[in-house]
């Protein structure tokens, strides 16, 4: 079996990992052991990051619907159950961009809600 020399390989790895790390701090950036650590670290958490995202938007999205349904005399959840019960299938997306570029639509589609919910 012949002799395999790493070097150019290991040297690339070294190089790919020290980019990656670039603005990190200290060692962080210099020094592959460390760097390497802080890589998979940074790489970690982005992907976790990316998942926790869709809670967050989720979240704020609630939060932006509640505050314009209370401006109607409406809870959250009264609202959603309103808009259910009449049939209106939009999402919390759509209902909190509403909510924030147009109070006037929101508002009648809290009309709709109150009256399904008498």
């Amino acid at each position: 079996m012949s002799r395999v020399k790493r070097g150019v390989t290991s040297h690339r790895r070294h190089k790919k990992v020290l980019s990656l790390t670039k603005g990190h701090h200290g060692q962080r950036h210099r020094v592959f052991r460390r760097a390497n650590e802080s890589m998979l670290h940074a790489l970690r958490y982005s992907y976790e990051d990316r998942r926790a995202r869709k809670g967050d938007f989720r979240k704020l999205w609630i939060i932006r619907i509640n505050a314009a349904a209370r401006l109607h005399g409406l809870t959250y959840s009264r609202f959603m159950n309103g808009l259910k019960k009449a049939g209106v299938e939009l999402d919390r997306k759509a209902l909190a961009d509403i909510a924030v570029t147009r109070p006037d639509a929101f508002g009648k589609l809290a009309e709709q809600a109150k009256a399904s919910l008498s």
